[in-house]
């Protein structure tokens, strides 16, 4: 599952890397404010169901009930159908004051585009969380691979064909759809909101394609549950009993999704209302920390902050590929635990709760303090060569190096709560996220209001927001299972490799950018990166026996680290 979300978002990277050579910051900040209106509404439409399917069908498993199982997918489709549709109608009618409160008429026809991807992931979601929770994460990672697959080629393809479409028009009768543009970049400013849309349609599309391939492998391929496990299989509870049991757990779950995206809501439309505040009262000041980074097109036509948004975009899209490990880490913790949880067995629920925290933290927190010490080289290396100029690169590198610290404490929550939900306590990591969302609102508010922070201040929410959630729902999840994790050798020493290997990235760009070409420089500093952290594992004894056995050739590799006494 790890493996799929990371290609997913390697996937992602390569469509919106391109996706901003074409729209730039402008274009961007469409695009992003369009998804930041769509998670929520997503978010809604699901209400944790999936999550909750996953529950109670691996449950159901190792308690050996499978007409429940069965009854429980069959049940679910309807009330996905439902919020569906619900979900798509809310994007169309929601558009016109979401375009109005941000401040950006032309983010109207991206919302538009993207209203029928909410029906569609619903349809998705029938089948992932059946599947996740008979521990099959194939279909999951396969069919996001193939949406992220499809955004590529409709969403690149597409926006593009708008773009050459309408520049074409302009060059040939000096207007577009009608209207006369004095000049080129007048006339590509124009088309930026159809472009984006475009590319949205592009998602929408990709997202159906992942609908049909769910579908065919459920008639197809089934589900591996056998005829003999049927027959032995108890009478299933009656329809009112198991939706009862549904909507118990999918709820509070639900409602904590709900939290999370209504607070990406909040940031589009909080963040660039204070600066286009800013904008309007003190236009020097904010400008000045830039120092001519910005365009004086968006100057011009105020829309700084619709541009500094979409520089906030291209952050994400590197910063979020870490998350999604841990996403994918959360999604196989939910089952386990479960199962574990229905066994009543302390000696599982340990072994669970140490492998995916150790798992997370070995994955999250080099990473995030890699992107944080090579915030610029990355940044760079990825969008450099493609982006006609600089300005969003040396923005969003700044926004990224307060953001990589953040990415840790994101990517550590998310499993954390979802082993509090396998454990029964749905209600706490709702509880634990609308209090983290409150003070990441405030002080969003309180720091992007002042024109030496601006939007840099929303990583600093982000930061302190995840820091509460993790350390608190790490506490319950200790409080609820009477289990105390060994963190010296989940968290403690893969921090210590960590910042080892950071600061080796660092001082190692630093020294050879004087030497070799700037991108070379980054990807060997990348490379000494990792050989330096993984010399520092084994010399902390983070690795156990187990964790080097799970690698290909994992025996061969662990007799020789054996033999030199590196674990």
């Amino acid at each position: 599952m790890s493996l799929g979300m990371l290609i997913v978002k390697i996937m992602g990277a390569f469509f919106k890397i391109p996706l901003a050579s074409i729209l730039g910051g402008e274009g961007m900040g469409y695009f992003n404010s369009a998804y930041n209106l769509y998670n929520p509404i997503y978010a809604f439409a699901t209400a944790g169901l999936p999550i909750a399917i996953s529950r109670m069908v691996s449950s159901d498993a190792a308690l050996g009930r499978f007409h429940d199982i069965k009854k429980i997918h069959k049940i679910s489709i309807p009330i996905f159908i439902l919020t569906g549709s619900t979900g798509m109608l809310l994007m169309f009618s929601g558009a016109f004051i979401f375009s109005e409160y941000t401040h950006a008429p032309g983010v109207i026809y991206s919302v538009f585009a993207l209203a029928p991807t909410v029906l569609f992931a619903c349809l998705i979601s029938t089948y992932k969380g059946y599947y996740e929770g008979l521990h099959n994460m194939v279909p999951t990672a396969v069919s996001e691979i193939v949406e992220s697959t499809g955004k590529v080629i409709f969403g690149i393809g597409l926006c593009y064909t708008v773009m050459t479409i309408s520049l074409k028009e302009f060059h040939n009768s000096g207007s577009i759809f009608g209207t006369k543009f004095p000049n080129e970049a007048s006339a590509q400013d124009a088309v930026l909101p159809f472009a984006s849309a475009a590319a949205v349609l592009g998602i929408t599309v990709a997202a159906f394609v992942g609908y049909i391939y769910m579908l065919m492998k459920y008639k197809i391929g089934g589900d591996g549950i056998t005829e003999d496990e049927m027959a032995a299989s108890p009478k299933a509870r009656s329809n009112r009993t198991l939706i009862k049991m549904l909507l118990s757990i999918a709820v509070p779950i639900g409602l904590g999704a709900i939290i999370m995206n209504f607070a990406g809501v909040i940031d589009a439309l909080l963040i660039q209302n204070r600066l286009d505040e800013i904008m309007k009262n003190s236009p020097n000041a904010l400008l000045s920390v830039y120092d001519g980074l910005i365009p004086s097109g968006a100057v011009n036509r105020g829309t700084v902050h619709v541009f500094l948004w979409g520089c906030f975009g291209y952050m994400s899209t590197i910063t979020m590929m870490v998350p999604a490990i841990s996403q994918g880490i959360s999604i196989s913790a939910m089952p386990s635990v479960a199962s574990a949880w229905v066994q009543n067995s302390n000696e599982k629920i340990k072994s669970s709760i140490e492998s995916i925290l150790k798992l997370t933290c070995l994955i999250s927190i080099p990473a995030g303090l890699g992107l944080s010490a090579l915030s610029f080289p990355i940044m760079d290396l990825i969008y450099g060569s493609l982006m006609k100029q600089s300005y969003e690169v040396y923005i969003a590198a700044r926004i990224m190096s307060i953001a990589g610290i953040a990415v840790i404490f994101n990517s550590i929550s998310t499993p954390i709560c979802t082993m509090l939900q396998a454990v029964g306590r749905v209600d706490l990591p709702v509880k634990l996220l609308t209090v983290g969302v409150i003070i990441k609102i405030i002080l969003n508010y309180a720091l992007v209001g002042i024109p030496l922070i601006n939007i840099q201040g929303a990583s600093v929410g982000t930061l302190v927001c995840y820091v509460f959630v993790s350390v608190m729902a790490l506490y319950f999840l200790c409080k609820e299972t009477k289990v105390r994790p060994d963190l010296k050798s989940t968290a403690l020493k893969p921090l210590i490799s960590a910042v080892f290997s950071a600061v080796s990235a660092y001082a190692s760009h630093g020294l050879l950018s004087h030497i070799i070409p700037f991108k070379a420089c980054t990807l060997l500093a990348i490379v000494i990166a990792i050989f330096v952290y993984i010399v520092a594992l084994l010399m902390t004894k983070t690795l156990s026996e187990s964790d080097i056995k799970m690698l290909p050739k994992g025996q061969k590799i662990y007799n020789k680290l054996k033999k030199l006494h590196w674990i």
